[in-house]
């Protein structure tokens, strides 16, 4: 409900890293707007709030909330290696006005207290489809990239996922999001970044299977989805199954799920959905 300082953040990042000892952490910089909102800050009423003044935007537009959250991970990262993601990233320059702030706190904290990251590695949500057409802007300055499913299908099928007469019709399942993904899989592999993805998608075991056949190798679900998707990918030939994906992919029939699901079966790929 309120705003944590600046030391109460440090705390909270270094506690995350401890329990982490050494495992990866990725750290996604303040995300507020849409459907998060605090009222400590009283955003404006937006006639869309999904469109509107959130994620990497508010912070942009608040350097000062956002500085102190980037300082607070610098120092609790200490020399440890720190990662951080910055959402629903737009426009190159956003990410690189984000990261060198980023950059900056960096050489701030290393004056202030001799320490400095081990490693530091930032990466980018594409949440947006504007930002798969700048992918080439980004090479050599983000080190990965990560899907973020759950805004990414709302904005591809101009489709609010908050609505329940919509949020249901349109499916990442489908040849035109698939041929999307796939070009963003083969920009990302032309310049070098590291793609992840994660949403509700990902604990889906056919949509993570997509994902897997479009070159996807780190998928970030909810804990409960772990088991399906691990039985999925043990029961997987890829190289075999992605032959006939990318076939399918380019002639699919009316019922693509359904395609999708009898190619599954033929492969004897376990699936958790019948």
């Amino acid at each position: 409900e309120t705003l944590p300082r600046l030391d109460d953040q440090i705390v909270l990042y270094r506690r995350v890293l401890d329990k982490a000892a050494g495992k990866p952490v990725i750290f996604r910089t303040v995300d507020l707007g849409g459907d998060k909102v605090l009222p400590a800050l009283n955003l404006q009423r937006e006639e869309n709030p999904a469109l509107g003044w959130r994620s990497i935007r508010f912070a942009l537009d608040h350097k000062g909330l956002f500085r102190r959250q980037l300082r607070a991970l610098v120092r609790a990262a200490g020399s440890r290696p720190l990662t951080v993601m910055f959402p629903m990233v737009t426009v190159p320059q956003e990410f690189f006005a984000a990261k060198e702030l980023l950059l900056k706190e960096v050489e701030w904290s290393a004056e202030a207290t001799g320490k400095r990251p081990s490693r530091i590695e930032v990466g980018v949500m594409l949440e947006t489809p504007a930002l798969a057409f700048s992918l080439s802007e980004l090479a050599g300055e983000a080190d990965f990239l990560s899907v973020g499913t759950n805004d990414l299908m709302q904005f591809f099928y101009a489709a609010d996922r908050m609505t329940p007469s919509v949020s249901d019709r349109y499916d990442l399942v489908f040849p035109s999001a698939l041929r999307f993904l796939k070009m963003v899989s083969e920009q990302c592999s032309t310049y070098g970044i590291r793609m992840s993805a994660c949403g509700e998608a990902t604990g889906s075991s056919l949509s993570a299977l997509c994902f897997v056949a479009l070159g996807f190798t780190n998928l970030s679900m909810s804990a409960g989805s772990i088991g399906p998707v691990k039985r999925m990918i043990r029961s997987l030939d890829l190289a075999a199954f992605r032959t006939d994906f990318e076939a399918a992919l380019e002639k699919p029939n009316d019922a693509f799920r359904n395609q999708l699901l009898a190619l599954a079966a033929e492969h004897g790929v376990e699936l958790a959905e019948g």
